[in-house]
């Protein structure tokens, strides 16, 4: 269930559908099993099957799973348009060749699983910041109400519309339009829709890799409120 897209532009803007491909031949280069990456993740071998097939979308936490797993920079999902696309040939530059200005309506963007959607506000890739315009649909949420996540890094947003909800640790919060918030990313979170409208934000996840902490056996997980947290291995 696709958002609405503000501004109109949203029939010319890329959907990425190269995410399952990136991610199974990470896990290659990686050495993994399918079997051994769902045991990491915490989640079935059919839904990584599934997720690397294109069958399903995965969830903001299931990526960043993902992710963290393989070593990969969330931007590295973004489809990058071939040079050939938009060169000397078609008359006008790739984004690629664009320069430090993102346009509007040749941002890289992201589906998700629950109607949440990600468009990269950089030209390019960059290892330490994820600079996203986000979009939580009504109903959508970044992970299941028993499962918070974590990660390294921290994190800002500032709602442009809607409403949203967030827990960080114990606490939960509202964002309304015209708020922000910066958290560390390592407290586990869960972000979510409150209403009938979607939620629009601009999202920064500065320095994601930067988890120091001990790596900690599934044994060693403290719930939060009864909520199942996920650890390193599983954002």
């Amino acid at each position: 269930m696709a958002p609405t897209r503000r501004g109109g532009t949203g029939g010319r803007r890329h959907v990425s559908n190269e995410i399952g491909s990136r991610l199974r031949h990470a896990r290659a280069r990686k050495g993994l099993t399918l079997r051994g990456l769902a045991r990491h993740l915490g989640v079935s071998p059919s839904l990584v099957s599934q997720i690397e097939r294109g069958r399903v979308m995965p969830s903001v936490g299931t990526l960043f799973s993902m992710a963290n797993e393989l070593d990969l920079v969330v931007d590295d999902l973004f489809r990058d348009e071939e040079a050939g696309a938009r060169g000397p040939r078609g008359g006008s530059p790739s984004p690629r060749d664009a320069g430090p200005v993102q346009r509007g309506v040749h941002r890289k963007t992201i589906r998700l699983a629950e109607g949440v959607r990600w468009e990269r506000l950089t030209p390019a890739s960059d290892a330490e910041v994820e600079f996203l315009y986000v979009t939580y649909d009504a109903g959508a949420a970044s992970c299941r109400e028993d499962s918070l996540v974590r990660h390294g890094g921290k994190e800002y947003a500032f709602l442009i519309s809607g409403r949203l909800g967030i827990t960080i640790g114990f606490d939960e919060f509202e964002l309304r339009p015209g708020d922000s918030i910066s958290f560390d990313a390592q407290t586990p979170h869960r972000l979510w829709t409150i209403g009938r409208k979607p939620a629009v934000a601009i999202w920064l996840v500065l320095n994601r890799h930067s988890d120091d902490r001990a790596e900690l056996p599934d044994t060693s997980r403290a719930p939060a409120r009864g909520r199942a947290i996920a650890s390193r291995p599983a954002r």
